[in-house]
């Protein structure tokens, strides 16, 4: 028999991660909530759409380095992953020195990791865990020395999913319609955010987002709210809202100092609806792990 949610929670709490971060309102440590969060979709229905979850994602998700600037991640992927993170922003340029591998990039700024390596680490935990589901957001981030134009950068995607030695295109969901949680279950559900001729699932055309980054936090924090808000009124659209709360303010700007303002107010917006049944769509953060107390409240909505 499949846990329920409030399984979850009191197992979460009993490993004393989340429920001590929450009470005294710091970060837990990284893998507090691992092996709870690990199978949180496994036991939804699978009818339900992909497009009635509420996910929660990261920003930027492979920026673990580089410093101030361009650091948008505390956690690495499978240390997301184990924290209930299901929706992934992977940014691409051309990988120096290779004929046809990508790198993740934060702007001209290389995080370190492959493109493969990411395919890898959702492979190996999909395989593990074959009741969740992963959408991911690839975009062509076309900056600095190793920016690739609209032809190279669909060429290179397809190296990945074709190589013999990789085989990674059985691994997605290439429809260009949002799936049922039970169509998608073990599978990456590819969001394209680049030019290209094919039929999938598009950044700009199958979503609603907000996604505003370079404005006062007082607007960042009234962009959030009018966003939850118009997730949870509207049932009739197909598309996915996807509502970001990280912002990058100034002539240098500091992702962690966003999150470290911004983060309170989703929290003081989603905790005294944490009873009410909605659906928010994805919820890409900047460092989730200054509160997993947002995790936790995100994912429960999906069992509410």
């Amino acid at each position: 028999m499949s846990p329920t949610r409030r399984d979850v929670l009191k197992w979460g709490a009993g490993a004393g991660g989340l429920a001590t971060a929450a009470v005294l309102g710091m970060p837990s440590a990284a893998t507090a909530a691992s092996w709870a969060y690990r199978s949180w979709m496994s036991s939804l229905s699978s009818s339900l759409p992909i497009t009635g979850l509420t996910i929660p994602g990261t920003h930027n998700t492979c920026s673990i380095t580089g410093g101030a600037v361009p650091k948008c991640q505390d956690w690495n992927l499978p240390t997301q992953f184990g924290n209930g993170i299901r929706f992934l922003d992977i940014r691409l340029n051309g990988l120096a020195g290779t004929a046809n591998e990508m790198g993740l990039y934060h702007g001209p700024v290389y995080m370190y990791k492959r493109y493969q390596d990411v395919l890898s680490d959702c492979r190996t935990f999909l395989r593990g865990n074959p009741g969740e589901v992963i959408v991911m957001r690839i975009k062509n981030e076309h900056s600095g020395g190793n920016k690739l134009n609209a032809e190279e950068f669909k060429r290179r995607f397809n190296w990945h999913l074709d190589d013999p030695s990789m085989g990674f295109r059985s691994l997605f969901w290439t429809n260009p319609s949002w799936p049922t949680l039970g169509q998608a279950r073990g599978k990456v559900v590819l969001l394209t955010d680049f030019t290209h001729d094919w039929s999938t699932l598009r950044w700009s055309g199958h979503c609603d987002i907000q996604d505003q980054y370079n404005v006062s936090d007082d607007a960042k924090r009234r962009a959030i709210v009018a966003h939850f808000d118009k997730a949870f009124y509207d049932h009739s659209t197909s598309k996915m809202f996807i509502n970001f709360t990280s912002t990058a303010k100034g002539p240098i700007p500091n992702p962690a100092i966003g999150a470290e303002k911004i983060l309170p107010s989703v929290y003081a917006y989603l905790d005294p609806r944490r009873n009410q049944r909605a659906r928010f769509g994805i919820v890409p953060m900047d460092f989730p792990n200054y509160r997993t107390d947002i995790l936790d409240l995100l994912i429960n909505k999906n069992f509410i």
